[in-house]
């Protein structure tokens, strides 16, 4: 690894960290007051909401708190987000069932409902998940097959389309070793891919397309993986069914409203929609586990 990319891994960190906290600080909506009293004082119980850090702590938290409050006032609880600086310690967070709610990658979903009994609740209908293998458009290489013995930068070992499902495909379809270099966030992927300190680097459409277009426009999409079912919202069993219910109900009739539904669409969810775990059982037959690191 060059003193460049750990100079990268490490500034993403710090950055990450140092920003979500400034943010909740900042922000501090969980402890204000509703303007129309919705949350009585008797509505004391907060509850968690994890997510997966896909992007920096600063976009995530500008993502996802305006839709948290919108949910305190429409169904009278309170929720909180919970940053993770990793995927690798969102995984030990839901392994321990921290999180009352939690979005999350469609694997996570198999081993947080084999540990915990987290269920899915919401989706996105519009649109399956697929993993985005990108090199530079100046590059040589047109193939995953040209990638043997090569450098491929990766968010985290687990990251679904963009990391896990991505190097069984690698294995099993095109047979190849590789070099895999493990980033944190889809973000610092495409950076490595540009300034050339990976050959290439896995994503998924989502976050590609969400880079600047200057960024975009420097790369080359080489390789999809197949399709599954998006990131779900889920919930633990600890939950009361009636506050799952309503959280469900109020967080799917927000996708009705434009304003609301913009705020969903920047998760991304373009069309929310109720969702069961029979959806995700394809991902079982991958035997994902050959590839699957646990966190330490």
């Amino acid at each position: 690894m060059t003193p460049k990319t750990l100079f990268i891994q490490f500034f993403c960190f710090l950055i990450s960290g140092l920003m979500f906290q400034s943010l909740l600080a900042q922000d501090n909506f969980l402890t204000e007051e509703i303007s129309d009293n919705k949350i009585s004082a008797s509505a004391k119980k907060i509850y968690t909401i994890g997510v997966v850090p896909q992007f920096e702590a600063r976009r995530l938290a500008s993502i996802w708190m305006p839709l948290l409050k919108q949910l305190s006032i429409k169904t009278g609880h309170q929720f909180e987000l919970h940053g993770a600086s990793s995927i690798a310690e969102f995984e030990k967070a839901f392994m321990m069932g921290k999180y009352d709610f939690a979005y999350m990658n469609p694997y996570h979903l198999i081993l947080a409902n084999q540990l915990q009994g987290y269920l899915p609740l919401v989706n996105d209908a519009s649109k399956k998940l697929r993993g985005v293998l990108v090199v530079r458009k100046d590059s040589n290489i047109n193939n995953a097959s040209d990638l043997d013995g090569k450098i491929i930068a990766f968010p985290s070992p687990n990251a679904l389309g963009a990391s896990l499902q991505m190097r069984q495909e690698l294995h099993d379809l095109f047979k190849i070793n590789f070099i895999p270099n493990y980033v944190k966030t889809h973000d610092s992927v495409y950076l490595n891919v540009l300034l050339g300190d990976a050959e290439a680097g896995g994503g998924v459409g989502k976050t590609l397309k969400r880079q600047l277009p200057q960024y975009q426009q420097a790369l080359k999409v080489i390789h999809k993986t197949a399709p599954v079912a998006p990131h779900p919202i889920a919930v633990h069993p600890r939950v009361d069914k009636k506050v799952s219910e309503l959280f469900k109900e109020k967080i799917i009739e927000m996708g009705k409203h434009n304003t609301t539904k913009s705020m969903l669409a920047r998760i991304p969810i373009k069309q929310i929609s109720a969702i069961s775990l029979e959806a995700y059982k394809p991902l079982e037959k991958m035997h994902l586990d050959r590839f699957y690191i646990a966190p330490k």
